[in-house]
């Protein structure tokens, strides 16, 4: 492999980075007295497919994308690192596994990426799964500081949701949830149809328990709410596994594109409040460049593609969003940088001082 990174130490440890003069200065957000910024405004959310992966065979041409777009949080999904911990003891979702050869190995890899610009520039939160399997990360730029970082829906310090599906930071106006929401499966069973309709309640839950602060919601969602949100509407309707049938018409089809799901979601934006941020500027439908997932080039599902990553946002920052755009296109999968996912991203506009008081008066 080509060597792209800074050296780290033999311990694994790297050097603390210091910051050049341009990240001392860069332009997004309000500076409190202390340095530090009050609230993000750009973000960027991507289901990796195997972070490890991409920093292997893809980080020259998503370093240069992270570094042109420069957000201000970086939501990851599907990162497949393991937590650490050895066989058969408790696992620390919160750190990467280190206590083998190999697991050390990946783990010097992933922090000479992390500590090579521009991601230096940031704090990386991890809620991992026991094994290669799931997980999530959260970047946010060193100049802002969460209140609290937490890795549950039910907001509980130190407990980590099952697979690390869960990231959520709260900042002094608003929080930011990263989720990867379990595939909803193609059959009536515990790890499958039960597992989807119990995180969509917990969802719809959160999200009404947390209405005292504005929402981004941002993530690998695993749902594709209208038929717009498609490529081919009716295959996916039709879709089947093995010819297996459920015996609910509204369970029957793709996965991410049941009834069953999209109206579960649609009832989580009315009753949460929420706004789907990339339909909110795009009504219509983009056949080459509106989809964030794309199915194998090769087979049944070439050409076939999903709207399942999002930016959901609370009512409160409609007025805000100023952007929210997919950066993939084509069956060749260009702006994908390996992943079946592409990047999806965010801008907000400055909170102004008037809407602020209007708050604090109501």
């Amino acid at each position: 492999m080509k060597r792209f990174f800074q050296p780290v130490e033999k311990d694994g440890s790297t050097k603390k980075p210091t910051l050049s003069q341009s990240d001392k200065n860069d332009d997004n957000g309000e500076i409190s007295v202390d340095g530090t910024k009050n609230e993000p405004l750009k973000f960027l959310t991507w289901n990796a497919n195997s972070f490890l992966l991409r920093v292997k065979n893809n980080w020259p041409e998503f370093t240069n994308f992270v570094a042109s777009f420069n957000p201000d949080v970086i939501a990851l999904q599907e990162v497949r690192m393991p937590a650490a911990g050895s066989k058969g003891a408790p696992k620390n979702q919160g750190e990467l596994k280190d206590d083998t050869s190999s697991s050390r190995e990946e783990k010097q890899i992933m922090m000479r990426a992390l500590s090579s610009p521009p991601f230096r520039n940031y704090r990386v939160w991890w809620s991992l799964s026991d094994s290669k399997y799931s997980g999530t990360a959260l970047l946010v730029k060193k100049c802002f500081q969460p209140k609290s970082v937490l890795f549950n829906l039910d907001q509980k310090a130190s407990k980590h949701e099952t697979d690390g599906r869960v990231i959520l930071a709260d900042f002094e106006t608003l929080r930011v949830l990263n989720t990867y929401a379990p595939n909803n499966g193609w059959k009536e069973e515990e790890n499958s149809f039960v597992r989807r309709r119990k995180w969509d309640k917990r969802i719809l839950e959160f999200v009404l328990r947390s209405s005292d602060k504005p929402l981004i919601w941002c993530g690998d969602l695993n749902v594709s709410h209208e038929e717009i949100d498609v490529s081919h509407p009716e295959f996916f309707s039709a879709a089947k596994q093995n010819n297996y049938v459920p015996p609910n018409k509204e369970d029957c089809g793709q996965p991410g594109f049941t009834l069953a799901e999209r109206k579960r979601f649609g009832n989580i934006l009315k009753e949460g409040k929420l706004i789907d941020a990339y339909r909110f500027l795009h009504k219509e439908k983009d056949g080459e460049g509106g989809f964030s997932w794309s199915g194998n080039p090769i087979g049944k599902y070439r050409g076939k593609r999903m709207r399942i990553d999002y930016f959901v946002v609370s009512e409160k920052l409609q007025d805000r969003i100023r952007a929210c755009e997919i950066h993939g296109h084509g069956i060749e999968l260009q702006g994908f940088y390996g992943s079946d996912h592409c990047p999806v991203t965010l801008v907000l506009s400055e909170e102004s001082p008037n809407s602020r008081e209007s708050e604090v008066s109501n």
